[in-house]
């Protein structure tokens, strides 16, 4: 096997690309059903690119604390915890930012000098969003690594299997499945990060990247470490194709059984939907692995090569880049639009239509990052975070 997995690096890049596509329509109110999370309960395409990255994360780590035997030494920990503060600290930076531009906007209105509108836009605190997509990552990442280079490695599918029978134990006598104040993860995350620092789904403070449903999350990413050993453990591409293929199909038949007491929900992050994830993504890397590595087609995947070799930089400057776009606005008209607001309503959406425009303006995004992401790759930078 090659240095870098390469079949990984293409997984890894599909599913950036696909989460930068995803999070930037040219208007939410146009998103073609696919492209749209499920309201509640049920299972979209949008949902998995978000799970697929955290399992792509778990057989990472395993790979990059290979190099360091598992041994629990200072080095190493301080490794991972500065790597999960460094990734939870930037999500914050990212929801800060977007709450800055937000609140600069909102006192438009009040006729405040330019300094105490700015010094109260940037300092409003109060109202920051503390859990993310990036805080999710850093905080699953940070203690399935830690459990790794703590205690032994048989011992983690005796964890999962507690972790997400104790979460759906929870979710089944506590309202877990009720969209609603009254749900177990509603109720712990407003109790430990308060009320305002939450996001809001359907008039609910029930945010999807929340503390207690963290913990499913973990055990997400301890999956994918173990078919990270799986990977690395086994020499012949053959072999890992078929182990792969079994563990993905397992996990996806477990949890689509399962869900008829257990519904497959990514904004509460089920049991279920980390089986049923965690298969898919199983399935679809050793089929990466055939395509890719066995029968040797690469040509068509080096496009999303530029995502994977530098992931968590490119999501990050994605979503740097949206805030800009949809904050920063520009006179036109006799009014001011945000540069987003003339590429999409200006300019696509009278050339294409509401729908089409908005997907052709989500895949605008996505190439603009490529370029950017395609000029590290071409000089060989790798930014790690």
């Amino acid at each position: 096997m090659n240095k870098r997995l390469l079949s990984l690096d293409i997984l890894r890049g599909i599913t950036i690309a696909g989460m930068i596509m995803v999070n930037n329509p040219g208007s939410w109110s146009s998103v073609y059903a696919p492209l749209r999370h499920a309201a509640w309960h049920g299972l979209t395409p949008t949902d998995l690119v978000f799970p697929f990255f955290m399992f792509i994360m778990g057989i990472s780590t395993y790979i990059s604390l290979r190099k360091y035997h598992f041994e629990c030494t200072k080095s190493v920990v301080y490794k991972i915890i500065k790597r999960t503060a460094v990734i939870f600290l930037i999500g914050l930076a990212i929801a800060w930012l977007s709450l800055s531009f937000g609140t600069y906007h909102r006192l438009a209105d009040e006729g405040l000098p330019l300094g105490e509108r700015l010094l109260r836009a940037m300092s409003n605190f109060g109202h920051l969003r503390i859990p993310g997509v990036l805080q999710r990552l850093a905080l699953s990442y940070g203690i399935t690594a830690l459990l790794a280079v703590t205690m032994k490695h048989k011992y983690f599918p005796h964890i999962i299997n507690v972790g997400l029978l104790g979460y759906f134990l929870n979710l089944l006598f506590d309202r877990g499945f009720e969209l609603s104040e009254n749900n177990i993860i509603a109720v712990i995350d407003r109790f430990v990060l308060g009320v305002n620092h939450l996001y809001t789904d359907s008039g609910v403070k029930l945010d999807p990247e929340g503390l207690f449903s963290t913990i499913p999350s973990v055990c997400h990413v301890m999956i994918g470490f173990l078919c990270g050993k799986m990977i690395m453990d086994t020499p012949d591409n053959y072999q890992k194709i078929n182990k792969l293929f079994i563990i993905g199909a397992i996990l996806t038949f477990a949890g689509f059984l399962l869900s008829y007491g257990c519904p497959i929900n990514k904004k509460i992050w089920s049991p279920t939907f980390v089986l049923v994830t965690c298969g898919l993504a199983s399935t679809l890397l050793a089929l990466l692995i055939w395509i890719i590595d066995v029968k040797g087609h690469k040509k068509w995947s080096i496009f999303f090569e530029s995502f994977g070799v530098n992931p968590l930089f490119i999501y990050v400057l994605a979503a740097f880049l949206s805030i800009l776009l949809g904050s920063i606005l520009i006179p036109y008209g006799g009014e001011y639009i945000s540069f987003k607001g003339f590429i999409y309503g200006k300019v696509l959406q009278p050339l294409l239509g509401d729908y089409p425009a908005s997907l052709v303006f989500a895949l605008l995004f996505v190439g603009l990052n490529w370029l950017i992401g395609n000029i590290l790759y071409k000089k060989k930078i790798y930014i790690k975070i």
